[in-house]
């Protein structure tokens, strides 16, 4: 058994995910991070992890991105909430998180890869379909452009 306590947990683990939008207009990018570390381990998502005891969602979001990122952002609203299951062979759950994504607008910092992910990208809105990104973060994407659009302090 891992002792690593995300893994085989007693029960779902929320964490947060930061729908990052950059530029304006034919120059809005979406930032998105390879995983270093499992779950998915080498895949392309959004920046993102647990939430710490005593922290808000948004205070989670917020430090999420900076330490993944090096963006310093300010979360608009939220675009959904989604399951994140992994299970083994036999049906055992390796990992289960529940997380809230936030559109999220860079207002800071330098983008660079750091803490748990091994590479940054700002990727144009139109060039992210062909990320290979799951069903389940294109979705979050679609809703954070959807929300950019009608929400005034998102512009």
């Amino acid at each position: 058994m891992s002792t690593d306590p995300r893994q085989y947990p007693s029960r779902a683990i929320v964490a947060v995910g930061a729908v990052i939008l950059a530029g304006a207009g034919d120059g809005l990018s979406v930032v998105i991070a390879r995983r270093g570390r499992e779950p998915h381990a080498g895949i392309w998502s959004l920046p993102g992890g647990a939430v710490e005891l005593g922290e808000t969602l948004v205070e989670a979001v917020a430090r999420e991105a900076r330490e993944e990122t090096g963006l310093i952002v300010t979360p608009v609203d939220v675009v959904g909430v989604f399951d994140e299951i992994v299970r083994e062979a036999d049906g055992r759950v390796r990992y289960h998180y529940v997380i809230v994504d936030y559109l999220c607008r860079a207002t800071g910092g330098a983008l660079r890869a750091a803490d748990d992910a091994d590479e940054v990208a700002a990727v144009p809105v139109g060039e992210i379909e062909a990320r290979g990104l799951s069903p389940r973060v294109l979705t979050a994407i679609r809703r954070g452009l959807a929300l950019a659009r009608t929400t005034p302090a998102a512009s």
